[in-house]
């Protein structure tokens, strides 16, 4: 037959201290005691110990009468409060720019160095000086992020900047050695410990129902602990700081009750309809259940509205299957249907568990079943069955102590040496900042290399699951190469594109400058270079890469400046042809194009004048010595740079031209001369008569159209 085991286990808590004396046999749990002493004094704040003497006095006073009845006891069950549970919200970012895709093992590394910033956020908010300080006993990750976009996972994913958010839940190492501290002065050697949540969850919700996402809630005096449960482990903490007082303070202000008769009368009005009271004045009163819900429902709202607040933060927003409620204070009228409105759950979803909820649990006759002792028999049990053991490991060489709230991992021994783990990668190699088209860009140094790590002796990774007194190395990983890259390199695509422009085969490339320099795709990248890359992107620019500047001033419209004034003349432009079609210079290209140049004869003086209808000259015919003579008088003359232009002399786009203009004179004799050349015969004597018509004239003398015009020189006498 089996030995029956007693154990003893405390619940030590901000009011009071709850020891109970527990049976086993054979799987089978008997309680056969339990005793409640409430503190003299404040020595107890937020599930830490904050005066040793006074709760290690307690502590032996609970020791010392159990063992009037139940004889020597000298090894004691405790657990850690939940309440002294810290959780705070962190996220961590990397950049994977150029990366190859993620792994698992990244992954983890970064959301151990988000754990690691919640820890500093711990410490710095709770004044503590390192964050080592913290045992992080859980994290759950809100959400990854590739982008700033959310995502489902981030294994083989490739983006610029990954990132994650996680909830993390830290207990501060001296909570757990000023339990050990109370324990010894009170002559009590620490059997086995255990996280209060942990203890509830384990006689309440089986491991096999821990695949479901459930919340256990704690409701105490002060305050209101909460645990999460999901895929087979509990996944988070929390704590708010409103409990049962604040349903018997509002009992006590509507009622006029002091406090202990406001606290019996919460308790009567959940088997009762209606209480009678006595309020401070004297008076007696019966007073319904209705009517006193009525008064503290705003009480009960706040309380309700806390818990469930704080389960979504825990449950990423979301709520759970369902949600238990156990402590004194989950025994407030209307609680359960008000949590299950702010979770949007069905009524039955949100349920109040006592102790005959416990599988293999009987009880004695004077112990209560409800929900108020749930958490010292899980202590009992669950540090029985489960308990938390401290364990050792050695980080490069350095002891590092581990408090066993779960399956203990490589990166949770790193976490527990305060090594940052930040800085465990290698650096990145140093970057260059460039200018590439008048945009500022970072081109990234090589990634670091991941630290190497070995457990053992023998490569390891983050998520190795370590055990008392496995030896850890790190050595941290290789920094990366400083950025070298040339022009072809950094641009993703350098564009060149085959045309034909009459015919003839022309190749098309980026015009690269480096610093104002043209250099070639092939030249390499410098700290603060500025690099600018022109590609035609249409028929002008085009044209202009070919410096083809003549074929396109023609073909835009044509321009000459006359006397200062602007003079469009578009019948004179070139015309362009893409692929047989007319096109206009701002049109694109692709491509094994054909475009062709319709070319316009050179446009001269002669041509202007017609254009602008002027008449260059006036003129007349006349004969001299028979042969027929035209002779020409300017109306208006064209000049360029001072120079007057012959009728054929071209014009050329943009000319500035400034015009001349004549009084319309006759023509005289000695004009002709202009046109003609005179010789004197060799007969002649020197001497010459001017004939117009046959008539003497004069050189002065006008002549018409028609005339006929004559010199006839003397014969010399031969003596």
């Amino acid at each position: 037959m089996q030995e029956t085991k007693k154990i003893f286990a405390l619940d030590i808590g901000t009011r009071s201290v709850v020891g109970i004396i527990l049976e086993e046999n054979n799987q089978q749990f008997y309680v056969s005691d339990i005793l409640v002493k409430e503190h003299n004094e404040r020595a107890m704040l937020d599930g830490q110990i904050h005066d040793v003497v006074s709760v290690s006095q307690v502590i032996n006073e609970v020791k010392e009468e159990l063992e009037k009845r139940h004889g020597k006891l000298s090894k004691v069950c405790v657990a850690a409060a939940g309440r002294a549970l810290k959780t705070e919200k962190a996220q961590a970012s990397i950049s994977i720019k150029g990366k190859p895709m993620m792994t698992k093992q990244d992954i983890l590394h970064l959301e151990l160095c988000a754990v690691q910033n919640a820890q500093a956020l711990a410490a710095e908010k709770y004044t503590s000086t390192k964050s080592s300080y913290y045992y992080c006993v859980g994290y759950s990750v809100f959400h990854y992020r590739l982008d700033d976009d959310e995502i489902g996972s981030l294994i083989d994913q490739q983006g610029h900047e990954a990132s994650v958010e996680i909830i993390a839940t830290f207990l501060p190492k001296v909570v757990v050695e000023s339990l050990i501290s109370a324990l010894q002065r009170a002559n009590l050697e620490m059997d086995a410990l255990t996280l209060e949540p942990i203890a509830a969850i384990n006689v309440l919700i089986p491991a096999s129902m821990r695949r479901l996402n459930v919340a256990l809630v704690d409701i105490g005096a002060g305050t209101s602990d909460i645990a999460l449960t999901d895929l087979g482990t509990v996944t988070a903490y929390g704590m708010v700081p409103i409990a049962g007082d604040e349903i018997t303070e509002a009992i006590s202000d509507q009622l006029l009750l002091d406090f202990p008769l406001a606290e019996i009368a919460k308790r009567q009005l959940n088997s009762n309809e209606s209480i009678k009271i006595v309020d401070i004045l004297g008076f007696e009163t019966e007073v319904t259940k209705e009517h006193v819900i009525g008064q503290i429902s705003s009480a009960i709202d706040k309380l309700a509205n806390a818990i469930s607040e704080e389960i979504l933060l825990l449950n990423n927003g979301k709520a759970p299957k369902a949600v238990m409620l156990v402590g004194g204070g989950s025994q407030t009228p209307e609680i359960t249907n008000r949590i299950a409105h702010y979770l949007q759950l069905p009524n039955n979803r949100v349920a109040i568990r006592g102790s005959d909820a416990i599988q293999g649990l009987t009880l004695s006759d004077h112990i209560p079943k409800g929900p108020e002792f749930i958490t010292p028999i899980g202590i009992a049990i669950a540090a029985q069955q489960s308990p938390v053991h401290y364990m050792t490991a050695y980080v490069n060489d350095r002891p590092v102590r581990l408090f066993e709230v779960k399956k203990l991992t490589v990166g949770d021994c790193i976490l527990g040496s305060g090594i940052k783990i930040s800085s465990l990668h290698g650096k990145p190699g140093m970057a260059l900042m460039i200018t590439l088209n008048g945009h500022s860009i970072t081109v990234p140094g090589g990634h670091g290399e991941p630290p190497i790590i070995t457990k053992n002796g023998k490569l390891s990774s983050l998520d190795e699951f370590i055990y008392n007194g496995d030896q850890i190395m790190i050595e941290n990983g290789q920094d990366g190469q400083p950025a070298h890259v040339t022009i072809k390199e950094f641009v993703d695509e350098i564009p060149f594109k085959k045309i034909y422009i009459d015919g003839k085969q022309y190749i098309i490339t980026t015009h690269i400058k480096k610093n104002g320099a043209s250099v070639s795709e092939n030249e390499i990248i410098e700290d603060h270079d500025n690099i600018e890359l022109h590609f035609p992107q249409n028929l002008e620019e085009l044209l202009l890469s070919l410096k083809m500047n003549n074929v396109l001033n023609h073909l835009i419209p044509f321009r000459i400046n006359i006397d200062g004034k602007e003079t469009f003349l578009p019948s004179q432009s070139y015309k362009i042809y893409l692929n047989d079609k007319e096109a206009k210079l701002s049109y694109s290209f692709n491509s094994s194009d054909q475009i062709q140049i319709e070319r316009k004869e050179p446009f001269t003086v002669r041509d202007l004048a017609r254009l602008k209808n002027l008449s260059l000259d006036y003129h007349i015919h006349v004969y001299f010595n028979g042969q027929k003579i035209q002779m020409n008088k300017p109306l208006i003359n064209f000049i360029r740079e001072e120079e007057i232009l012959e009728e054929n002399a071209v014009v050329h786009y943009g000319d500035h031209l400034e015009t001349k203009s004549y009084n319309i004179e006759p023509f005289i004799f000695q004009d002709i001369f202009k046109y003609v050349e005179v010789e004197m015969p060799k007969s002649g004597n020197g001497q010459f008569r001017l004939l117009s018509n046959k008539n003497e004239t004069t050189f002065y003398d006008p002549v018409n159209e028609g005339d006929q015009l004559e010199i006839v020189w003397s014969t010399a006498v031969n003596h």
